[in-house]
């Protein structure tokens, strides 16, 4: 988000998922599709179909290669390296979309000069892709009709995170995929309400509709609609919390609809942090990793037991309306919270409704002021809906990028390399992520019989000729050490993973591969990198 705000104004998916099967080529890079979005892969599997391109970039063989025109096999932690490279082919030929550039962007070329330098043949070595790969990879791209790109935490989950996603913005910029149907840049989140949290706010530095806190005529705004001061103070980032937890600076906290006790990386030193408050509540439907340090416990809702909406990765907003009754004394988080809040003021409680904060958030968000219960009843609409009689918006940036200029922004990518390396005694590079039949901590999915019927088991993917140097056969116990800890789990020998590098779906708590993943972060979102760091294996 904070990459893509600051190029185009805006950190949402600019297309829509329908559009996918009218691209003419697709890049799909840090996204293993088909297990963590399968209903979008198969929109990239009917557009492959009607003839489609299709370049994947993947350390790892994912399913989606069997459907890949060209399938890029780069290291871990190089993914800027093989878009700039990219970019360097593209310029060098003279496939860049010169009116796009002259028209709607700025720092153009200042850009340009520092991709000189990246050439295929430099990139080579470094990702481990051939330069003939990378230059048919920027030809099929730039020379497509429209093109689209999709990514996902495959390299946003990394201390180079922010520039990855400016390279791919860049990439899109210097081809004119953007402002039409079928191409964009398109981030897959990760969970099926992320892109609604951030629109509501859950960030540190913004109110609904990404409105700073730091502006003085927003914070004017908001104090007006709530009738309260507000600071104009921005707020930690959740990985800049557990640091403040140690050191006694953040004394309590409330988190519900998370786990962060197995899914934060470096957990031995996240759950240190949760022990070091002097209170913490945990509100969740079951009990979890991290409910398990929680002073109170809160019962909560699911999602099919609540009235609310949810925005999907393409901006698009759903009503949901209750499917069952809760069990017990859960209640639906927005009743807890409001009643806590009350309660901590002195106020009569009042069950708050959904539909008036609705909207109270598009009187005070222009990009939602014309949707509404009634609205959202009869169809699902995508943002920005100005107006009552607005159809939503399918696709972003049309005209103008929402920056001041109306431009979008170039950004200088450098290389950057990742915080930790196999070295000697941490010879393997070890990337994580899911699988299709679980989903993050296990904490719904686990307790499905079905699913965990049929992935029951953590596993680490090793490719056979590593697995041949250690004497290690499939099936085998081992123990998989990094600078943080250490787990036991079976292997599964491979080709799937290059050798040196190997897997850890991170749904297990009896084989956590977060005890092992690095939580170096991004300076600039303060994202954690979980997908690179140095592990050894001993049978």
């Amino acid at each position: 988000m904070a990459g893509l705000a600051a190029k185009f104004g805006s950190g949402a998916m600019t297309n829509s998922v329908a559009e996918i099967e009218t691209a003419k080529a697709l890049l799909v890079i840090g996204s293993n599709t088909t297990e963590n979005h399968p209903i979008i892969a198969l929109r990239m599997k009917e557009a492959v179909r009607k003839g489609a391109k299709l370049i994947v970039a993947d350390p790892r063989k994912i399913p989606l290669t069997k459907f890949a025109t060209l399938w890029l096999r780069h290291k871990p932690g190089t993914d800027s390296v093989l878009l700039n490279a990219m970019m360097n082919v593209i310029l060098a030929e003279g496939l860049e979309d010169k009116n796009f550039i002259n028209e709607r962007t700025e720092g153009f070329a200042e850009f340009a000069d520092s991709l000189k330098e990246f050439t295929p043949e430099m990139a080579e070595p470094i990702t481990g892709v051939p330069a003939e790969d990378i230059r048919k990879a920027a030809r099929i791209y730039a020379e497509a009709e429209n093109a689209g790109i999709y990514y996902a935490m495959g390299i946003t989950q990394h201390v180079m995170g922010t520039n990855n996603v400016h390279a791919v913005g860049n990439l899109a910029m210097l081809t004119g995929n953007l402002g039409k149907p079928g191409a964009g840049v398109n981030p897959l989140r990760g969970q099926n309400n992320v892109q609604g949290a951030c629109d509501m706010g859950s960030l540190p530095n913004v109110y609904p509709g990404y409105q700073k806190v730091d502006s003085p005529e927003v914070q004017k705004k908001f104090e007006a609609a709530w009738g309260k001061p507000l600071s104009s103070k921005i707020g930690l980032p959740a990985s800049l919390m557990t640091e403040a937890m140690i050191e006694g600076k953040l004394k309590g906290m409330y988190i519900f609809g998370e786990n962060p006790a197995l899914s934060d990386p470096n957990t031995h030193h996240a759950v240190k942090g949760f022990e070091s408050l002097e209170f913490l509540v945990v509100q969740d439907i079951f009990n979890t990793e991290t409910t398990d340090l929680a002073d109170v416990v809160l019962p909560s809702a699911s999602f099919a037991e609540k009235t609310g909406t949810f925005t999907c990765s393409e901006r698009r907003i759903q009503k949901v309306r209750p499917a069952i009754a809760s069990p017990g004394e859960a209640r639906e988080d927005l009743a807890v919270i409001s009643e806590i809040y009350q309660r901590l003021n002195g106020e009569a409680v009042t069950v708050p409704d959904p539909e008036a904060v609705f909207a109270e958030v598009a009187s005070l968000w222009p990009g939602i002021s014309g949707v509404s219960y009634e609205r959202l009843e009869e169809e699902s609409l995508q943002w920005p809906c100005p107006s009552a009689d607005h159809p939503g918006t399918p696709y972003l940036f049309k005209e103008m990028f929402p920056r001041e200029g109306g431009k979008a922004q170039f950004t200088v990518v450098p290389r950057v390399i990742s915080s930790e390396l196999p070295d000697t005694e941490y010879p393997y590079l070890l990337t994580t992520g899911r699988e299709l039949f679980h989903y993050h901590t296990g904490t719904m999915t686990r307790r499905s019989t079905g699913l965990d019927a049929v992935a029951p088991t953590a596993f680490i993917e090793i490719n056979p000729a590593d697995a041949l140097k250690l004497g290690i056969a499939d099936g085998d116990q081992v123990n998989v050490s990094s600078r943080r800890g250490t787990i036991k789990l079976p292997t599964r020998v491979s080709e799937i993973v290059p050798p040196e590098v190997v897997f850890i779906p991170f749904h297990y708590k009896e084989a956590s591969a977060n005890k092992l993943t690095s939580d170096a972060l991004d300076p600039i979102c303060k994202i954690m990198e979980a997908k690179v760091c140095a592990v050894r294996i001993e049978k």
